[in-house]
């Protein structure tokens, strides 16, 4: 008893210090959090990331649903991708009508929810708040290719990373025994499933793997309520893809691999350097816009070695003896360490398919910068990824004593130190191109502005300028895409065509230097008199004469 009472005075400046510590490392999260959130909607209030004509075609799917006028299951145009993002901007675009900032407003908000969940996660897998606070601090970043990710509601992407963190944190608060709420968080998981099922099947490998992770630690309870429950709700969640393919007859997975490029074949040696050599680095944030250098190229060394790594630990900890079990697990049910070694394991295996599957795809070689966001879910394994690094790092810098233990400390150190400056340089890349943005959208919206005061409704122009065009004038405008030589191009929604043919005096619209524009021109010299030309800044209108 006494020697108790002696020791609690040496115990009481630690347990301060700890204290103190988690303290300023949630208050370092929330910060980082914020300095996230507040980076990303500075580039939306400068219209950058850039639009464009696809992420148009979900704001008029968007506008559409708020209207009342239709309600798409698939985005226009195609057999896949679930149109998830339409519906949850069409509630703010019924407030602020058509607008680049109101269909992104939801994509950022999903950013947020993503990097909340990741915290909670790492949180769950290590324990150790200092590393939950290192993974906030990268997903603050965002290059070129992770903001385009993350905020452009072009389809999937900006939803799918929040679900598939969703999916790992439910799988361990079940396995674990975390208490309360089971049934709803099995109900949970299964609508994830489901939902991300419909909006992109990209997500499937982490679907599978937590999947495999609660089946192989709570197979028992999936054969009673909770597994009927998860099967009902998956249903729920996947109703639109189900019933619109069982309405039409289409296998969804059959668009889904020729847009990944499955009839159009590329060599091999073109899909290793673009899916292993360009990829990973692209896909992950550590590159310039649209470009890689070559020392940016070291990411895709260092991701098969962290696979590997991550893969091994995780191991270790699903296989370690049972011990008495953590706060918060059911002392009867499974160790909470051997649960974070098997979601670690999941989101690893998830990674390397995710990986596996882009590599095999003909995209990896034949559009490699483009398609490196198929690799937006490897964000997702970050946890899983970088353990290895941090604990070697923080058991081993300062009680290593043998020299390949310190090595080993200081190289996972480097190796950290080297992923946070990489990540930052491709952010101050990414802000750099926010002018350029801000000024391409004033010259569209003085295009917009110049057609309406002519009185043009209906024009031809070419695929990537019209539908962003009709999105951005509320459909004042509308537009039937035709490619370069004036010949009917790629119409994603049928009835646009239909309108501008029925037109007695179409106009039409081209970049100026573009391709269209030097085939009007021929035009115009071959027919003097036919067209009329109104330029305005970046942009040319040739008016037909009645």
């Amino acid at each position: 008893m006494t020697a108790g009472v002696r020791q609690e005075p040496r115990d009481a400046p630690r347990a301060l210090l700890g204290s103190a510590r988690a303290r300023l490392a949630g208050a370092l999260t929330v910060l980082a959090l914020l300095a996230g959130v507040a980076y990303r909607l500075v580039l939306l209030l400068s219209a950058a990331p850039p639009t464009n004509s696809d992420e148009a075609t979900m704001g008029l799917a968007a506008l559409h649903i708020a209207r009342g006028q239709e309600f798409p299951v698939w985005f226009y145009g195609q057999a896949y991708m679930g149109t998830l993002e339409a519906y949850l901007a069409a509630p703010v675009l019924a407030l602020t009508g058509p607008s680049v900032l109101g269909l992104r407003l939801p994509t950022l908000a999903l950013y947020a929810l993503f990097v909340l969940l990741a915290w909670r996660l790492t949180l769950r897998l290590s324990g150790d708040r200092w590393f939950a606070l290192l993974v906030v601090v990268l997903l603050a970043l965002g290059s070129d290719r992770i903001i385009k990710n993350q905020l452009i509601a072009g389809g999937g992407y900006p939803e799918m990373n929040p679900a598939a963190v969703g999916l790992a944190l439910l799988a361990f608060d079940l396995c674990a025994r975390r208490a309360g709420r089971r049934l709803p968080r099995w109900a949970a998981w299964g609508f994830l499933a489901g939902l991300m099922l419909w909006v992109d099947p990209l997500v499937l490998p982490y679907v599978l793997g937590t999947g495999a992770v609660l089946l192989a630690f709570r197979g028992r309870e999936l054969l009673g309520r909770a597994g009927a429950l998860l099967v009902v709700a998956a249903l729920v969640g996947a109703a639109p893809l189900l019933g619109q393919s069982l309405a039409t007859g289409r296998n969804p997975l059959d668009a889904v691999l020729a847009a990944g490029g499955g009839d159009v074949p590329a060599g091999w040696a073109d899909r290793l350097h673009g899916g292993l050599l360009l990829g990973p680095p692209l896909g992950m944030g550590f590159c310039s816009p649209s470009h890689c250098a070559t020392w940016q190229l070291w990411w895709a060394v260092a991701l098969p070695v962290l696979l590997g790594l991550g893969a091994v630990t995780a191991w270790r900890a699903l296989r370690a003896p049972a011990s008495p079990s953590a706060p918060g697990t059911d002392p009867g049910g499974p160790v909470a360490g051997r649960v974070a070694g098997a979601v670690r394991l999941a989101l690893v295996a998830a990674a390397a398919a995710t990986l596996a599957a882009y590599v095999l795809s003909s995209a990896a070689g034949l559009t490699p910068v483009e398609s490196s966001r198929y690799l937006s879910c490897l964000l997702v394994a970050l946890p899983a990824l970088l353990w290895p690094l941090w604990r070697t790092a923080r058991d081993r810098l300062d009680s290593a004593r043998s020299r390949p233990a310190r090595f080993a400390a200081v190289g996972a150190a480097a190796v950290l130190t080297a992923t946070l400056l990489t990540a930052g340089y491709a952010t101050y890349r990414a802000a750099g191109t926010a002018p350029a943005a801000r000024a391409a959208e004033a010259r569209h919206a003085e295009l917009v502005g110049t057609l309406r005061g002519l009185g043009v409704r209906h024009v031809y122009a070419g695929y990537w300028t019209c539908n962003r065009l009709t999105f951005a004038s509320g459909e004042d405008v509308i537009c039937a895409v035709v490619d370069d030589e004036l010949r009917p191009g790629f119409d994603r929604y049928a009835p646009y065509r239909r309108a501008v043919a029925d037109s007695a005096v179409p106009a039409w619209v081209a970049p100026a230097g573009s391709p269209l524009a030097s085939r009007l021109d021929d035009r115009m010299r071959s027919s003097p008199g036919s067209l009329d030309l109104v330029t305005v800044d970046g942009y040319r209108i040739y008016l037909s004469r009645a």
